[in-house]
């Protein structure tokens, strides 16, 4: 009878080319090297988990201990062992499962990879293929020994992954229990995945909740702590986690200190079946303006953390934290492959509508917290009114906004609508960057005085938004810096009215004068029926941007000629009033390009020629003292 000592190691050969299975997958599949010990312990759980499936059927399999993966350390070495106690391997299993890849061919690992984009579920790290061939960007020599569960034979695997690998029975004493234990020798500048805080850092960012416990030996011989306990919070009945428990998973998946102010935990079945956990900040992420942010949730399958890169939200919702777990989506999907996941864009889809939906009970129920989530991460919900068609009705229901009327209170659409006044047609704005230059904007002269509510935005999407929407209810945005003011057609409420904006002959004649005057520097120059305090002001045309949207256009090269803009001139203005009564060409001519340059400095502009303007303002206080004497 042949003893275990004399049998020889079997030698194989791989059939295909596995260094360049190998780089493909370093370059394609995977981004960084910490994803070995992820791939490795997701192996460990499914041989445990198909352990626990099998002693359904056939309890003599289990010997009715609990699963539990063991990782082991050894810097001297250096080593790093993972081992479970879950199903195990036969030699024939052990040739087919490892030997996956190189059975396959490169033509056919590929052709799966495509098919994976196409949202097929292949599960080729299910079969210790993909996923395990990944210790080979960390060990020069990998050691598989398994024991199946029932039977009396170990065998043990070995390969440094350049073209051969051998499998050999061994003695019972050398192998687990039950399971399979895998030996990665490191390479030298891989020696770090042999330090504990290392270790204990990438299994609880990335496996921390796997459904089955990982227990970690710092050294051979030591005892082992836990790291964790198997169960993933998220799975958890909402009646079972407390709030402690919802912050402090919240602090651990976002890096933040404070309190969220609400969570989103739900599980969707149906046509996709997945368990969200959402976080809503209590403060502003310090990158959140960051034009290049990405959104932070981390996206699971099968609770094994896949990426934190996924675009599982828009990027109106970046702020939120936390997780999705799907078992919709095979292990080893690449980055690549979930951008085009038609699976994930329906999960994104649910996920995004549950977010929204849970802003709107809150903006209806916890008014206080909405307010704080508004004050926090409005500006960023506002892009989502500008392109997200789809939601852009809920999510101009969620807005809120300073207000002529407000002070420094938020108000929403819907408010505005009530407090409409007889004959209004439309829902007015104005748009710059600071709240205290447009509170005192001329342009707000005739709406004030009519008790026409206007919206104050101040917020960089504010500028973009409103020309993109419609209406809301019916009713269209209309910029109070833009077109025609059109008040006649509003009941007055402070006693402007459509005779305050008839000009005299001689205002009238002035008005004539200076548009000759001014030539191609303005589009127009006419009576304002907008102004009831300034003698003048700068308004767009009706079928163009408005005087923000202009002005960063304009900033940004987007604007080949810069539109004209039109001069407004109140009529009732006593200084304008004085002005016209001079019959003089060339003081008039000073004028108004004085006006003109006043306007654009309440425009918040300059004068395009300062020269010019302190010549033409020492001219006009020369004619001033002439006049006195």
């Amino acid at each position: 009878m042949t003893t275990i000592e004399e049998r020889q190691p079997e030698q194989h050969v791989f059939e295909a080319d596995v260094s360049r299975l190998l780089h493909m997958m370093v370059h394609s599949v995977y981004s960084d090297k910490d994803v070995f010990l992820r791939e490795l312990i997701s192996n460990a759980a499914d041989a445990c988990e198909k352990l626990r499936y099998e002693s359904v059927s056939a309890p003599e399999l289990s010997d009715g201990t609990q699963p539990v993966i063991l990782v082991t350390l050894n810097e001297e070495a250096p080593t790093l062992v993972i081992e479970d106690n879950g199903i195990g391997m036969s030699r024939d299993e052990m040739i087919d499962a490892l030997g996956t890849i190189a059975r396959s061919g490169t033509k056919a690992f590929i052709e799966r990879l495509e098919a994976a984009k196409t949202g097929e579920k292949t599960e080729l790290i299910g079969q210790f293929g993909v996923g395990f061939y990944s210790s080979f960007m960390v060990a020069d020599q990998v050691d598989v020994i398994s024991r199946p569960a029932g039977q009396d034979e170990a065998w043990k695997w070995s390969s440094d992954g350049k073209g051969s690998y051998q499998v050999a029975a061994i003695d019972l004493a050398e192998a687990p229990a039950r399971g399979t234990r895998v030996v990665l020798h490191l390479m030298e500048d891989a020696k770090k995945y042999a330090n504990k805080w290392t270790v204990e850092k990438i299994i609880r960012d990335q496996s921390g909740h796997v459904p089955v416990p990982i227990h970690l030996v710092e050294k051979e011989g030591a005892e082992p702590s836990q790291v964790s306990d198997g169960a993933a919070l998220w799975i958890k009945q909402k009646s079972e986690i407390s709030k402690e428990d919802y912050n402090d998973f919240y602090r651990s998946v976002s890096g933040h200190y404070d309190e969220p102010l609400a969570n989103v935990h739900f599980h969707a079945e149906g046509r996709h079946e997945y368990t969200t956990l959402a976080f809503i900040p209590g403060s502003q992420p310090f990158d959140l303006f960051d034009p290049d942010r990405q959104g932070r949730m981390k996206l699971y399958v099968k609770r094994v953390f896949i990426t934190d890169e996924a675009e599982l939200l828009p990027r109106y919702l970046r702020f939120v934290r936390g997780i999705v777990d799907t078992s919709d989506l095979p292990l080893n999907i690449s980055r690549e492959m979930i951008q085009d996941s038609p699976v994930l864009a329906a999960i994104k889809k649910g996920i995004t509508s549950r977010i929204l939906s849970a802003l709107e009970k809150m903006a209806e129920s916890e008014v206080e917290t909405f307010s704080k989530v508004w004050d926090l991460f409005g500006a960023i919900l506002k892009e989502g009114i500008y392109d997200d068609f789809e939601r852009r009705s809920l999510l101009l229901k969620l807005a809120r906004f300073r207000s002529t009327v407000s002070g420094e209170a938020t108000r929403s659409l819907t408010d505005y609508l009530t407090a409409m006044q007889e004959g209004q047609s439309a829902i007015y704005y104005i748009s710059g960057s600071s709240l205290d230059q447009l509170k005192s904007s001329p342009q707000l002269e005739g709406f004030r005085a009519k008790g026409i509510e206007v919206l104050l935005l101040t917020d960089g999407v504010d500028s973009f938004w409103p020309t993109n929407v419609a209406d809301f209810e019916g009713r269209p945005f209309k910029s109070v810096t833009q077109g025609l003011a059109d008040l006649n057609a509003v009941s007055s409420k402070g006693g402007a009215d459509e005779a305050g904006w008839q000009a005299s002959p001689e205002v009238g004649a002035f008005i004539d004068f200076a548009r000759s005057a001014l030539g191609e520097e303005v589009a127009d120059v006419r009576i304002s029926d907008r102004l009831t305090e300034s003698a003048v002001c700068l308004v767009a045309s009706e079928d163009g941007p408005d005087r923000q949207l202009e002005k960063l256009l304009q900033s940004a090269g987007r604007l080949q000629t810069a539109p004209k803009p039109i001069l407004e001139i109140n009529a009732q203005s006593e200084r304008v009033k004085s002005i016209a009564s001079i019959d003089d060409p060339a003081f008039r001519e000073d004028a108004a390009w004085l006006l003109l340059d006043e306007a654009r400095i309440l425009d918040g502009d300059k004068p395009v020629n300062p020269r010019a303007f302190a010549d033409r303002q020492a001219r006009l206080f020369e004619f001033a003292v002439g006049q006195g004497n």
